[in-house]
């Protein structure tokens, strides 16, 4: 009968594993379950794994398979000639009559529903042991897309069910233990939806990197997304906030990266071929293939469908050109980051630096080091030698063999959610995709070291170089009545650590993405006509291509790569630091040079608080200002509190405090707080006035080591002198703690000192500190020694 061969998605749930495969199953459980929720699904319908037992049957299939996979297993014959004996087996069959009539009348029926004659079709393949929480089968089986007619239909049929054994399929059910004869291959013919006249992608709902929660990670790239799953192009990527979706009221959008997206695939027309690459136009490599409301709906599907199965979930969509709608076109576990130990992190860290050859996506978290092995092409794969680094432009199923034997892998194209990157996560082999140039410039046979351990940019460096590898054990981290804070500078490490049970950033650098993201002085920004360096201008205007107001480019990305340091952290508070450049730093940003005093000692000149209210800085203030009410007031993440460093004087306090409500940043006003940094001995004589000021003190250990003892902390000479264990420091400290409290006013420390002496930390606890800021690597040890200095004074009664 033919119920026995097709059911509509509608008529199937995820129980139905058994009937039509992992992928099916999902896809039939989302339009039953989550279309009332807004989430579109294209319309299809799946074979049952009846069809494919009976179709073996009919053509007696199952004793030559039988006969081959044992002739493998004893090693006379090897796994390409298994596999193309096997397939051809598939591909010599015919359908029985039964089954050929059920799939073409199923056909005609999705093609009057759709209304439209020999409707195009995606025909995919599902495997019903596949798309499993406990391994994830990436693109062991075909799939066909674009398909009309009944004809191609049948065929596209024969070739999925072939597909079950292609060699890749048989070497990772190998590896994973499934027995060949008991997993039966069921058949997707979903609708097209006309990606190729807008764009399609991947999703994750949780950070593919990390394994941090609170995120949905997006990629993007135009036309069909067989590329982006291949890794054939290096996409857009998007991050949203999960947590604050709901309410309706923030676009908690915390990342958009522009990817080139050199090429697509679109439909072919005429000829055999169904679909066909092209180069991209200028305009689609220089646009962002979402809109930033496309990016909210997605992340609100991510959420929606991750709550129904109850796990972190990897997803398809795709955007019909045609009408402008999203679909979401396949959803399946999360298999790598959600199964993973939680109570511990492994961390790495190279001992010292070297040449940068290369940078790109880093995979994982890990250092590799080793000879690169450059191989362009699936056919060269027989000569990569185990243990060295596969050096490839991008990867496929076919790789995994080399892949499992890898150091480390580089591609050419790729993003985080590609083949590769998916392939080397679930190894648990470090990579960097989306290099553009590494089969260019890495020579075969050079040694290099890979390294992912600097956060989501991953870099190539020339030679081997040393590092070390810790795992740091968080089942036993004691609680401490000090607040435990980090330290973070970096956008791109900010989930690195989000599993350290800390109570916020006690120290977020904004010059640091300023430096690193926005690389443009604001004031240039701000002020373009004054730039009359040729080179620094077309280097502005080439950072800032897409933006209608150049100054939005440094209020959307300093605000974004705050946004991603807090939302780990959220709802726990995050002190932002504005920005605390010195002029000569300043005067290095592009185009700074022409705004910048030349000073002679920097170090004591125009910065902090002193620039805020310049004329020679003002408008670039404004600027951060924007940033940071985007950040609380538009992505919602309200934790931000302001800080305000260099203040020197209560006066100087007051006329920032006043140009920062100018531009909507009134303290107070929608719960803001603003804190200033304790680094001038003034701060500490006049505390109880800054006190009146500012709702906190952040303790800057280095700067008020260097102003109480009058040593350069830069200077070799005087390097011995320099130490914030001086009684003269402590004494500072323990002073600003006291009249802190006595204002009723919080006081912390983010310096490096507690981080570099356990004694320092151990003193700090005792003067009463309420928190204390350490860098990331020193936490646990630092939180111990607290906890132990917390216990040793309640016995003693000190306390």
């Amino acid at each position: 009968m033919a119920q026995d061969y097709v059911v509509w998605f509608e008529e199937v749930r995820s129980g139905d594993v058994g009937r039509v495969g992992g992928k099916n199953a999902s896809l039939g459980e989302m339009i039953r379950a989550l279309k009332g929720e807004g989430v579109r699904v294209p319309d299809g319908f799946a074979t049952t794994a009846d069809a494919y037992r009976d179709y073996l049957a009919a053509n007696e299939i199952e004793p030559r398979l039988r006969a081959r996979l044992d002739a493998l297993k004893r090693g006379q014959a090897s796994l390409r000639e298994t596999g193309a004996a096997i397939r051809q087996a598939f591909l010599d069959g015919e359908f029985p009559p039964a089954i050929a009539t059920a799939i073409r009348e199923t056909y005609r029926d999705l093609s009057r529903r759709s209304g439209q004659d020999n409707v195009a079709v995606a025909v995919r393949s599902s495997a019903t042991a596949e798309d499993l929480p406990e391994a994830s089968f990436a693109g062991q089986q075909e799939t066909f897309l674009n398909v009309s007619g009944e004809r191609d239909l049948l065929e596209a049929c024969r070739r999925c069910f072939a597909s079950l054994f292609t060699d890749r399929a048989i070497s990772y059910r190998e590896a994973k233990g499934f027995d060949h004869l008991r997993v039966a291959l069921s058949i997707g013919i979903q609708k097209m939806v006309r990606a190729d006249r807008a764009g399609s992608g991947v999703m994750f709902s949780i950070d593919t990197e990390t394994g941090f929660p609170g995120v949905a990670v997006i990629n993007a790239a135009w036309g069909l997304g067989e590329t982006v799953v291949q890794g054939t192009v290096n996409p857009d990527k998007y991050l949203v906030f999960k947590p604050l979706l709901e309410s309706g009221r923030y676009r908690p959008i915390i990342e958009k990266t522009l990817g080139p997206k050199e090429r697509k695939m679109i439909y072919a027309e005429g000829g055999s071929g169904r679909t066909r690459i092209v180069n991209t136009t200028r305009r689609e490599r220089q646009s962002f293939v979402l809109s930033d409301d496309e990016i909210l709906e997605l992340g609100r599907w991510a959420v929606i469908v991750e709550k129904h199965y109850g796990r972190p979930m990897d997803m398809e969509w795709a955007k019909d050109g045609d009408t402008g709608e999203l679909y979401m076109v396949q959803a399946r576990p999360e298999t790598v980051q959600s199964v993973k130990q939680a109570g511990r992190i492994k961390t790495y860290r190279l001992k010292q630096g070297g040449k940068r050859l290369l940078t790109g996506a880093a995979i994982g978290e890990a250092i590799a080091a080793g000879k690169a092995c450059v191989i362009r092409s699936a056919d060269d794969i027989d000569r990569f030698r185990e243990g060295a680094i596969l050096v490839t432009e991008s990867t496929d199923p076919d790789w995994v063999p080399v892949m499992k034997k890898a150091a480390g892998i580089i591609t050419d194209h790729g993003g985080t959610t590609s083949h590769a990157a998916i392939v080397s996560r679930e190894l648990g082999v470090p990579a960097i995709v989306g290099t553009q140039s590494g089969t260019e410039l890495l020579r075969d046979g050079q040694e290099i070291t890979l390294s992912c351990a600097e956060g989501d940019q991953g870099v190539v460096y020339d030679g081997i170089l040393p590092f070390e590898e810790e795992e740091l054990d968080l089942t036993s981290v004691p609680e401490t009545r000090t607040d435990m804070m980090i330290n973070l500078a970096s956008p791109g490490t900010a989930f690195r650590w989000w599993r350290l049970p800390t109570k916020g950033v006690g120290l977020a650098r904004m010059e640091f993405i300023i430096s690193n993201a926005i690389k443009v002085h604001p004031m240039a920004l701000a002020r373009f006509g004054e730039v009359k360096d040729s080179a620094a201008r077309r280097q502005i205007e080439d950072l800032t291509r897409g933006y209608a107001d150049r100054t939005a480019y440094f209020v959307e990305t300093l605000a974004r790569g705050i946004a991603k340091i807090a939302a780990p952290h959220y709802p726990n508070p995050v002190i932002v630091r504005l920005s605390d450049f010195k002029s000569n730093e300043y005067a290095r940003l592009i185009g700074g040079a022409a705004f910048e005093p030349r000073e002679e000692n920097p170090m004591l000149g125009l910065r902090g608080a002193s620039r805020y209210y310049s004329d020679r800085y003002r408008d670039g203030f404004a600027l951060e200002c924007r940033a940071i009410r985007a950040v609380r007031e538009e992505i919602g993440l309200a934790n931000v509190i302001v800080m305000v460093p260099f203040c020197r004087t209560p006066q100087e306090a007051d006329r920032v405090l006043d140009v920062m409500a100018e531009h909507g940043l009134k303290r107070g006003e929608n719960g803001l707080q603003v804190y200033v940094m304790c680094e001038i001995p003034s701060n500490v004589i006049l505390a109880e006035e800054f006190a009146r000021r500012f709702d906190g003190f952040s303790i800057g250990s280095n700067d008020l080591t260097q102003l109480v003892l009058g040593v350069d902390r830069d200077s070799e000479e005087l390097a011995e002198l320099f130490d914030e264990r001086n009684e003269a420091v402590k004494r500072m400290v323990r002073e600003v703690i006291r009249k802190a409290h006595e204002a009723g006013v919080k006081v912390g420390i983010c310096g490096q000192a507690p981080s570099n002496y356990p004694e320092f930390a151990a003193f700090l606890v005792e003067a009463g500190i309420d928190s204390i800021s350490l860098n990331p690597d020193s936490f646990v040890a630092t939180v111990r020694h607290v906890a132990e200095v917390e216990a040793n004074a309640a016995r003693g009664g000190a306390r």
